[in-house]
């Protein structure tokens, strides 16, 4: 009885060998064969023969050619290597059948067999061009059929122009010779041909052979453009412009003629050279650039010229510094081979616009820079070309109306490749409070970015996270930080976004302040403050107001009223205004000053009332005081009112600057005493006194 193992181990031996006896074997037979005569200058004396082999990668295989003359079985072997072989002995005239046979240890096989004529497979050599003309771009070459006693066969002939690389076939049984007819003027053609010698085969193509058409006078336009700088801090614009195509300069652009036209109204004329350098250009890749700036120009134009005329001039408008726009969105679709730019068509341009440009710089080094004019009707423009990756692109639309006058559209950025963003530049704390921290940073430049930046991401002690937008990219950042604890310890961090997913963290740490004391005064104190302010601010108006008639009587109840002074009164027959001259009086740079004089006498008068009183003496008669208080009326109106009030008039004021001196005796100074002074002023025993 068999055991388990063996029952699997059986099959499974028979499927090896079966596998082994499948492999083991005659190789796959090779294809059939193709051979030709190859000729030098003078002899063809070898056939060469391909095939495709079929090797076997497990075991070599060995490949033998073989032939026979078609009417004999007298067989002739040579080895050869996997794919080609040489008969060196055959007949010159007459047919082979030709093999191929492949073998190895198992076995050998043959190949399907072929048969020719051995005059039928001669292969010229290339014929070779003797001459060419320009004014009608004629070439003429020569063949080997005459040394190898041929005759002459057809020939095939090909051109092409060198500006552009697809091959223009022509054959109709030529001979030796070929004219292209209407060609471009001064333009290079390139030509290739092959013959054949009776009914030999065709021979390889020739090596190519150059010629330039006639010349005539350039045509066209020259694509006239400006490069400015993408860095708004070192805004500067540079004139540039492209080749001539060669259809267009239709010979030899020996320089290009430039007119610069300044905001002043001087006019340049620079002579640029197309084939000496000079410092006033840069040349490079089909590209020109003038050296000069194009600070306060106005306008240019650009021609080219050859040795038979010059184009006409385009002319180009510059836009005022600093113009920009974004009314027109545009759509990029950017891989490292090519660059699609499309957008919409601009209603404001409708009736004015006679075509677009498309530019793109690379925003790293500058230097990656090229424009696309397109025609008013279009709304996509295509770059070929090699794009970096994590590199910013700036793309911009310009609308160039009839009058070349250039407009910005839009600007937008695109990549190619995006990447992550590099570390935040300048990240720190500006300034904190006890509640609050302001964040600033600055934004990347075109090196760091490496992608658009879509958002800035800010965390907070590993607790909160904020999401800043990424717009504007220009300009300093800024970010507050609120509801924050006081006296407390924070760490902070921040990093960019891009598509490609968030850039390294920058880190950064910050203590709050502690709360200060007079935070913790209560409103209402502060409310009371500012109300005993207001207060106090009331009155001090008030009492500077006191002086005249603005203030209320009711806030100054006790405050006399100068009007009623006796000293007013006698006044009143001089000013007929007393309380303007009061008014007046107050300002005036030198007031005059009343003087008051008390004199103490030797003796005491008795009044009936039995008080004792001092009476006032001077170097007047007492006499002629009587006199003088009965000649005036306002004595008398003192004497009604002394009785009123029942005491005696107060003395007379006397003026120090008066010449005359008026002096009152002591019982005239009792009856002028008004109410007024015995109420308000103190009397002579109270001077004394004092």
């Amino acid at each position: 009885m068999a055991m388990p193992m063996t029952r699997w181990l059986i099959p499974m031996l028979v499927v090896t060998l079966s596998h082994c006896c499948a492999a083991a074997g005659p190789p796959s037979p090779p294809s059939r064969p193709m051979c030709h005569r190859p000729c030098d200058e003078k002899v063809c004396s070898v056939i060469k023969c391909t095939w495709e082999p079929r090797p076997d990668p497990k075991i070599p295989i060995n490949y033998h050619l073989q032939w026979e003359p078609a009417n004999s079985e007298d067989g002739h072997m040579t080895s050869g290597n996997s794919s080609d072989g040489f008969i060196h002995h055959f007949p010159s005239h007459g047919e082979l059948r030709v093999w191929v046979q492949a073998w190895n240890q198992h076995g050998s096989v043959n190949s399907q067999d072929i048969v020719f004529n051995t005059e039928d497979i001669i292969m010229p050599p290339p014929p070779t061009f003797s001459s060419s003309y320009q004014d009608h771009l004629e070439v003429h070459w020569g063949t080997i059929c005459d040394e190898l006693q041929l005759t002459v066969g057809t020939c095939e002939v090909r051109y092409r122009t060198e500006e552009h690389q697809d091959w223009v076939w022509y054959e109709d049984k030529l001979c030796d010779t070929y004219a292209v007819s209407d060609p471009q003027p001064g333009t290079v053609y390139e030509f290739q041909v092959c013959c054949a010698c009776g009914s030999s085969l065709k021979s390889n193509w020739s090596v190519i052979h150059r010629i330039r058409s006639a010349e005539s006078a350039p045509v066209g336009e020259v694509d006239v453009w400006r490069d400015c700088s993408i860095h708004p801090s070192r805004y500067d614009c540079f004139l540039t412009w492209k080749n001539l195509s060669i259809s267009q300069a239709r010979g030899l652009i020996l320089g290009y003629e430039v007119t610069v036209f300044y905001n002043n109204g001087t006019v340049k004329v620079v002579n640029v050279s197309a084939v000496e350098p000079s410092t006033l250009s840069v040349y490079d890749e089909m590209m020109w650039r003038l050296t000069s700036s194009l600070k306060d120009v106005s306008s240019v134009s650009v021609s080219a010229y050859n040795a038979l005329g010059s184009t006409d001039a385009t002319h180009l408008v510059l836009p005022a510094p600093g113009e920009a726009g974004n009314h027109q969105p545009i759509d990029l679709e950017m891989q490292e081979e090519n660059l699609t730019v499309s957008w919409n068509s601009p209603a404001q341009f409708s009736d004015n616009l006679k075509q677009y440009v498309v530019q793109f710089k690379d925003c790293l080094s500058g230097q990656g820079f090229d424009w696309i004019k397109v025609d008013s009707n279009k709304t996509t423009a295509l770059f070929k070309g090699a794009f970096k990756k994590h590199t910013s692109y700036q793309v911009s639309l310009f609308a160039v109306s009839n009058n070349n006058e250039v407009h910005r559209l839009s600007t937008a950025t695109g990549y190619s490749v995006q990447g992550v963003p590099s570390t935040v530049l300048s990240f720190q704390v500006f300034s904190y409070t006890d509640t609050e921290a302001i964040l600033f940073w600055k934004p990347f430049p075109c090196s760091g970015q490496n992608g658009r930046i879509l958002y800035y991401q800010i965390g907070v002690n590993s607790q909160k996270v904020y999401n800043i937008s990424g717009t504007p990219h220009h300009g300093n950042k800024t970010f507050r930080l609120q509801d924050l604890n006081p006296g407390q310890d924070y760490e902070v961090w921040i990093r960019a976004v891009t598509a490609a997913g968030p850039g390294e963290i920058s880190t950064k740490t910050f203590k709050t302040l502690r709360q200060k004391k007079f935070d913790l005064i209560p409103v209402f104190v502060v409310i009371g403050l500012l109300l005993l302010m207001i207060s106090l601010a009331l009155i001090l108006f008030c009492v500077c107001q006191g002086e005249s008639k603005v203030c209320p009587q009711c806030i100054y109840e006790k405050v006399p009223d100068p009007s009623n002074s006796h000293i007013f009164k006698q006044m009143k027959h001089q000013i007929n205004e007393p309380l303007s001259w009061i008014c007046n009086s107050v300002h005036e740079p030198h007031p005059k000053i009343s003087m008051l004089e008390v004199v103490e006498t030797k003796s005491r008068a008795f009044e009936p009332d039995g008080l004792t009183r001092l009476v006032m003496k001077d170097e007047c008669s007492r006499t002629d005081s009587q006199e003088d208080l009965r000649e005036d009326p306002a004595a008398e109106e003192c004497d009604r009112t002394d009785r009123r009030y029942g005491r005696k008039e107060y003395s007379k004021m006397v003026d120090s600057d008066e010449e005359k001196v008026d002096c009152w005796s002591s019982s005239e100074e009792e009856q002028c005493t008004s109410g007024y002074e015995k109420h308000f002023m103190p009397s002579p025993l109270e001077i004394l006194a004092d």
